[in-house]
């Protein structure tokens, strides 16, 4: 089985590459592309919560995006 990453975007969203299910509040998975990414928001703004559509970039979006010195 591949493993899954999940890249941390600049000042955008999630991006989850390998096999994953997404699940719902209410124990439903969402119906996801084989074999591509998928880019979860961050933002809140989002029309198609819980995936990105670029909202981040119209609202002006910032977030600390490297992982921390060991």
């Amino acid at each position: 089985m591949a493993d899954v990453v999940i890249q941390v975007r600049a000042n955008g969203p999630f991006r989850v590459r390998g096999p994953f299910q997404l699940i719902d509040a209410e124990g439903n998975p969402f119906t996801l592309p084989e074999g591509e990414f998928v880019s979860l928001c961050r933002c809140g703004q989002s029309g198609k919560r819980p995936f990105c559509d670029g909202a981040h970039r119209a609202c002006g979006f910032t977030a600390p995006d490297a992982a921390p010195s060991p």
